[in-house]
């Protein structure tokens, strides 16, 4: 094996007693390819596929532009069929969208405008009749709260700065109370403070709540902060190049010898024989 490749992987776990059953994960993704036309041709936007995210992790799919992030992330929201392969949540194959999934994109103009922040919280818990009234107000509240935006509620969207609007998409992810949050780049559009910002305060909330999460990044740095797990995914279509334990980095390991050497690392088993 690739002496780089076997750095990154982490070290096999201690063998098990022998009457200890290893806990089956949340999702599984088994040997999944993904197409999609594109100019009267189609195109492999992944291939062949397979991991698995255990409940409670902070799972990242990492790659450049063009490696099938995005696909793969609309495919676990039940959004693009497979090719081949399958996606099992809670051993179930995911045959199309469900609340059991719920994503945050990059873009919070997706707010509706004439909605308060409340009704913004409110609405997919009351539009796929999840709650009622007065239980899908109780949890907008809560989760107001959770993101530090109760004072905001009777606010609109376009009275919000960017990273206030990132925390409405995330409050109203987690009020359906989701098996998996799926966040697909949600902060690049923000400025470097309100990015940083961001990722503290979605890694605070991870610890007080532990959700399960599923993270698309094309930073390697973000991906390491915020995962405790990272795939990489290679470009044109996306194959798995390995996967590692990010459990030992945080906001605060950036200027660290160890994480500079690992994102250089990163980016030479990315990046390595891609013709540019």
């Amino acid at each position: 094996m690739n002496a780089l490749l076997q750095e990154l992987l982490p070290a096999a776990p201690p063998a098990s007693l022998p009457d200890a059953a290893p806990a089956r994960p949340l999702l599984q993704v088994r040997g999944l390819s993904l197409e999609y036309a594109s100019a009267g041709q189609v195109q492999r936007a992944t291939h062949e596929l397979s991991f698995d995210v255990l409940e409670g992790d902070r799972y990242v799919l990492l790659g450049a532009s063009g490696c099938g992030k995005s696909s793969l992330l609309k495919a676990i929201g039940g959004f693009l069929p497979a090719a081949e392969g399958q996606i099992l949540l809670d051993g179930r194959a995911v045959q199309g969208p469900g609340p059991d999934r719920v994503a945050v994109f990059q873009e919070f103009d997706q707010l509706p405008p004439w909605k308060t922040v409340l009704a913004n919280v409110m609405f997919p818990l009351l539009a796929s009749r999840r709650a009622t009234q007065a239980e899908a107000r109780e949890r907008a509240w809560h989760w107001l709260a959770k993101v530090g935006l109760a004072d905001f509620a009777q606010r609109y969207p376009h009275q919000l700065s960017g990273g206030m609007k990132a925390r409405v998409a995330i409050a109203r992810a987690l009020a359906m109370g989701p098996r998996v949050l799926l966040m697909d780049e949600p902060f690049a559009a923000l400025d470097a403070l309100t990015r940083r910002r961001m990722q503290e305060e979605l890694l605070q909330l991870w610890a007080q709540e532990r959700f399960t999460l599923v993270f698309v990044t094309h930073s390697i740095e973000e991906a390491l902060v915020l995962g405790n797990r990272v795939l990489l995914l290679s470009p044109h279509p996306g194959r798995v190049r390995a996967e590692l334990d990010a459990e030992r980095f945080d906001l605060h390991s950036q200027g660290s010898p160890e994480f500079q050497a690992q994102v250089q690392r990163i980016h030479q088993l990315l990046f390595s024989g891609v013709k540019r």
